[in-house]
């Protein structure tokens, strides 16, 4: 009976360690994920087998060793150098072999291949900025190669964020003035969240950033092609705008963290010094290179990191279209 509730218990809990991939874990989506995923199932599997061995000892023990008159007598222990030995090398091993497997797999996390294509990243209050190699940039976007190695070189421009790639099981500090680095070889091609694993800010949960793996051709042609070919200014402000500007803004009226931004074109903007202007194309270009010039009246000072250097000129153009249109809709 005590070995079929023992063998019970192993065995469901080997059953659920074994089926936490698919309930516990998001999939897959790299070779160091599916390594870590298999550490992480040993150690767990260790640990219940661990803590049922121990509560079936205490159980055991408890009722071996019960008083069982009240004038008796709790019974002489001595030691056993054979148990003794046993439950202090076995464990010791196990551990040792965890330890040298959780070396091996940081040193592969840490180290990345020579030949790695590198791409700058730069989060912000509250968005992920992507510069590549080639010049191209995207915004909560980045495109990289199916089975080629790839590095992050990450830094900050405010705060401290946190790069954090659940499907590859990879995380990495985004510090500013200092870079930090993370490496990942995708094995799938498909889209996959990136998200920030350090509390930045009153929008913190908007800034989701996502990673697409393309084949190499496909990965190339991105490159090549321009983002906003047969656009509109309006279209590329939208666009735009939906990757930089949403976390922050709404395009009615309603205020977010900043203003809302449906009647903000030719509008009076009252500011914190008293001072006042009309919202013209000068105003918001202004703005968003340098937006803590002119704080908007009831809104803090220091929250809107400025975008100069990050958008383009026709990026730029295409908000205060967007901007534009929208107090004409």
């Amino acid at each position: 009976m005590f070995k079929l509730l023992f063998l019970t218990i192993i065995s469901v809990f080997a059953k659920v360690a074994y089926a936490k991939k698919s309930v516990f874990m998001p999939p897959e989506a790299s070779v160091y994920a599916h390594d870590a995923d298999k550490l992480y199932a040993f150690i767990l599997n260790v640990s219940a087998v661990s803590f049922v061995l121990i509560v079936l000892c205490i159980a055991y023990f408890g009722f071996r060793y019960r008083r069982k008159t009240a004038n008796e007598k709790t019974p002489h222990m001595s030691h056993n150098l054979k148990l003794e030995i046993i439950w202090t090398i076995i464990p010791s091993l196990i551990f040792f072999f965890m330890f040298g497997w959780g070396w091996k797999l940081w040193n592969q996390a840490r180290h990345a291949p020579a030949k790695a294509l590198e791409i700058f990243v730069e989060g912000q209050k509250w968005s992920w900025g992507f510069h590549y190699k080639s010049g191209r940039k995207s915004v909560n976007e980045v495109y990289v190669p199916v089975n080629k190695p790839v590095k992050f070189i990450i830094s900050s421009k405010d705060v401290i964020h946190s790069l954090f790639l659940p499907a590859f099981r990879k995380k990495q500090d985004a510090v500013p003035g200092r870079y930090t680095s993370l490496w990942i070889q995708p094995t799938k091609k498909g889209e996959y969240y990136i998200f920030c694993a350090e509390f930045c800010g009153t929008e913190h949960s908007s800034m989701i950033a996502k990673l697409k793996v393309v084949s190499f051709k496909d990965y190339a042609n991105w490159l090549a092609n321009d983002p906003y070919k047969e656009m509109s200014l309006s279209k590329i402000g939208k666009k735009v705008f939906n990757t930089s500007c949403a976390a922050c803004h709404n395009v009615n009226d309603t205020n977010k963290v900043g203003p809302g931004l449906g009647n903000l074109w030719n509008s009076k903007s009252i500011f914190e010094n008293g001072e006042s202007l009309v919202a013209d194309a000068t105003y918001i270009r202004d703005s968003i290179l340098n937006p803590n010039a002119k704080v908007v009246k009831g809104f803090p000072k220091g929250v809107m990191p400025t975008f100069k250097g990050q958008l383009s000129e026709q990026q730029i153009r295409g908000l205060i279209e967007y901007i534009k249109s929208l107090k004409e809709k």
